[in-house]
């Protein structure tokens, strides 16, 4: 059995972790409010523009968009992968990469390319580490997404489309269920069909356009991709502080109990010391 020193000490280090634990989900909990009212702000544009997006695919136009046209033959897949900057959040960031590792392997079992654009620091060193062709990145995007910061990356994924140096476009991130849950997802990004969406493939649709049709919907396809990065990032970012006040949550409990058992032990190292020497003066006066 351990001394009761050594168990004091133990019992210090495991409050002090505990103190820790608890200021983290204490924050955790704060920021978590704020993403959250981000991400539910953001949904109800973001559902709208995905369904029109996805009804000019079966528009009756006479222009036809890149992003609307189907190419028969996959070669090559591009893949933006949206994970945290940070750690100390439960299983979030873990299965995500293990869903998008598992695609990766179809990929390259069907011999098709990739290109990789990772957003956060844990997703770019899982790409870097699994050997990824990445051809963008941005980190340290904060507790706040901003748009301006995922422009670029992105539009890299954009211009290879456009150049036919990839022939469908994924993004993978968590979604946000509620506070217990989140939700790892791979959607197709490009190229943009009413089925993606929800939109029936039957129907014809039929728009006024306004000045001219080129012009309103090249606009409009990339205000779709803008807000649907917008999206998943802030999606990623609720259920990551959501995963983050769960998981300290948990170990702030799990110290808890960890200092009682480890005082119940002290206790009983303690109170064996002092029957040993209660014996020992006991011995010694019956021996006088």
């Amino acid at each position: 059995m351990a001394s009761g020193k050594e168990i004091r000490n133990k019992i210090k280090s495991v409050e002090s972790t505990r103190k820790i634990t608890k200021a983290m989900e204490m924050v955790a909990a704060s920021k978590m409010r704020k993403a959250q009212d981000r991400m539910r702000a953001a949904r109800p544009y973001g559902e709208k523009i995905r369904r029109v997006a996805g009804n000019l695919s079966h528009a009756l136009t006479d222009y036809s968009h890149p992003f609307l046209e189907k190419r028969e033959e996959i070669k090559a897949v591009g893949l933006i992968v949206v994970t945290s900057d940070k750690g100390l959040c439960g299983g979030l960031n873990t299965n995500v990469l293990r869903m998008v590792l598992a695609r990766m392997k179809e990929w390259e079992a069907q011999g098709k390319k990739l290109k990789v654009t990772a957003i956060g620091n844990k997703g770019l060193g899982f790409m870097m580490r699994a050997g990824a062709d990445v051809a963008s990145s941005v980190v340290a995007l904060g507790d706040t997404p901003h748009l301006e910061k995922l422009v670029g990356p992105v539009k890299v994924q954009i211009d290879a489309y456009m150049n036919g140096e990839i022939d469908v476009l994924y993004v993978a991130y968590t979604r946000f269920i509620n506070t217990m849950k989140q939700e790892p997802v791979v959607e197709q990004l490009l190229p943009l069909t009413g089925d993606l969406v929800g939109g029936r493939g039957r129907m014809r649709w039929d728009y006024i356009y306004e000045p001219t049709t080129k012009s309103v919907i090249d606009d409009l396809l990339l205000r779709y991709l803008e807000a649907v990065m917008y999206q998943s990032v802030a999606e990623n970012m609720a259920s990551e502080q959501s995963a983050r006040m769960v998981a300290m949550k948990s170990a702030s409990d799990n110290a808890k109990n960890v200092i009682g058992e480890l005082r119940l032990a002290y206790n009983k190292a303690r109170q064996a010391a002092i029957t040993k020497e209660l014996s020992e003066i006991v011995s010694g006066a019956a021996a006088v």
